[in-house]
């Protein structure tokens, strides 16, 4: 192929930190005009930064960039956008409390007099929304729409802007599977219009079903190209990973023993009056895994914030061990054995700016071990610290290194270590591998069958269907705010049978889901 085909070269790419760290060594990255072209390698790999570099976020060290035939300085996002490159990052760049069509011509508002015009952005962005099929609401406030919106938004901002080459990191990390399906054929519609689409994803079944061809890093290299019906799941794996990845999950089979968590008949309604939980009742045993399915928006999220206090039901119970935990401070939720993994890492996992060890440390930095009278133990700490970032393989320069600064599967590693470590009794795992790379998931999973095998109690609420069905022992269907199934064996389920019940086509007798309540 002749080289104007290609309408991003990336030559010899190196990007080398001042305090030393080298991202990408020598990466060529080619993408050819009007394909999906996937960009895959674990986290830290060298992906975002390489991206980075073509958004004008960051400068090269070495190598030179090529758009269309034209070397160019991309010295910042605005040059970058000038030559038509967008990017739609995995954490959106959206303000809440403006609208959709506020959010979309934001920079380039159109004017009347000295005012916005506002009917004019309104009339853009239905303009927009519907040459690229991309639907969406004007008039809503951001805060206000589900998560496939605002990731419809991003596109079409990108799009407003001239680009024609759009990068999406992870932009299926928070969708549910028909979410996704809608975006995947609003891309293809794109593809088939000239765009051009630089996919970055670590869920290979995604990659293998949309994109045209595939660049694979690792360590900061790449590994090669590869056209995307050429290479097996497993193959993707091994070239990220360096090693054989067992997708599956080896588990033997659980023996649980007394209830640890029970919900009791759990009410809800939000604040635009939907009844989010509507009378839920099931438990959690000692030595299982007990998953929750469900398409998002249909009450997980409400659960897990009455579970860990970060929000009051209405009515209802939920006990650990015999003791009520509504209402509890947190401290006092720990104190009895529990521990969270959040489905927002970055908002309640960490402390961004904080080091490593004091993210660590934040649960048990009062305990005895690390106090010595008046003052810390800091040898104490330390040792703890650097004995998790081993155990849990956090790479990263050291303890004092500040989280967020680390990738996000490493940054999941620290939130796990610290909840993973502090001996739980019950383990509520909302999401615990959104977003991360094939090595930090099957790391992630692995211990979560071996702390429930140990006799810890495991709550696991997770969108991917896939990890659901493998690491749950028994496993629920959310439905409305109510257990639309319960399945004790999951052995014989299928992602058809999964689908009938989180859509709402088929329902359990209340006799068949009280079973869950082990009572």
């Amino acid at each position: 192929m002749s080289n104007n085909e290609y309408v991003v070269q990336m030559k010899g790419i190196a990007k080398v930190y001042p305090n030393g760290v080298a991202a990408n060594q020598g990466v060529d990255f080619n993408v050819k005009k009007g394909e999906i072209h996937a960009l895959m390698g674990e986290n830290g790999a060298g992906k975002s930064t390489l991206m980075k570099m073509l958004f004008g976020m960051e400068q090269p060290t070495e190598g030179e960039i090529i758009i269309n035939g034209e070397k160019v300085n991309l010295t910042s996002p605005t040059v970058a956008i000038s030559k038509g490159i967008g990017m739609v990052h995995q954490h959106f760049m959206l303000v809440p409390s403006l609208t959709v069509a506020e959010n979309i011509v934001l920079g380039m508002e159109p004017k009347k007099g000295a005012f916005i015009d506002y009917k004019k952005a309104v009339e853009i962005t239905e303009e927009y929304a519907k040459k690229y099929n991309l639907h969406v609401d004007a008039n809503a406030k951001v805060i206000d729409i589900p998560v496939g919106m605002k990731q419809k938004v991003e596109i079409l901002k990108a799009l407003v802007r001239g680009a024609k080459i759009l990068i999406l990191d992870e932009p299926t990390a928070v969708l549910t599977t028909q979410e996704t399906a809608e975006l995947f054929k609003e891309l293809v519609a794109l593809k088939e219009q000239g765009y051009t689409i630089i996919f970055i994803s670590h869920k290979l079944k995604e990659i293998k079903q949309i994109t045209d061809r595939l660049t694979i890093m690792r360590a900061g290299k790449s590994m090669g190209i590869y056209n995307t019906a050429d290479i097996t799941e497993q193959e993707i794996s091994r070239l990220m990973v360096g090693r054989d990845v067992v997708l599956t999950v080896e588990k033997d089979k659980a023996q649980p023993t007394d209830v640890v968590l029970k919900v009791k008949d759990l009410e809800y309604t939000d604040s635009w009056n939907r009844k989010m939980l509507d009378k839920l009742s099931f438990s959690v045993r000692k030595g299982e895994i007990l998953g929750i399915a469900g398409v998002e928006g249909n009450g997980q999220r409400e659960l897990v914030e009455m579970l860990f206090n970060l929000n009051v039901p209405d009515a209802g119970s939920v006990t650990v061990n015999g003791t009520s935990v509504i209402a509890m401070p947190q401290s006092k939720i720990r104190e009895l054995g529990v521990s969270l993994i959040p489905e927002d890492r970055m908002i309640y996992g960490i402390a961004a700016s904080a080091s490593i060890e004091e993210n660590i440390m934040s649960d048990r930095f009062y305990k005895k071990k690390f106090n010595k009278g008046m003052l810390f133990n800091m040898d104490a700490m330390h040792e703890e610290s650097d004995q998790l970032i081993k155990d849990y393989l956090v790479l990263c320069k050291n303890r004092n290194q500040a989280v967020g600064m680390l990738s996000g599967g490493n940054i999941q590693k620290v939130v796990v270590a610290r909840e993973f470590s502090a001996e739980p009794t019950l383990i509520i795992a909302d999401q615990p591998t959104r977003g991360i790379d094939v090595g930090a998931t099957e790391f992630i999973r692995k211990k979560l069958v071996e702390l429930s095998r140990e006799g810890a109690a495991v709550l696991l609420v997770s969108a991917d269907l896939n990890e659901v069905m493998e690491l749950s022992d028994s496993l629920v269907v959310f439905y409305n705010g109510k257990i639309a199934a319960y399945f004790e064996d999951t052995s014989m389920l299928t992602d058809e049978i999964m689908g009938e019940y989180m859509l709402g086509l088929k329902k359990q007798s209340d006799e068949e889901v009280r079973r869950v309540c082990h009572e």
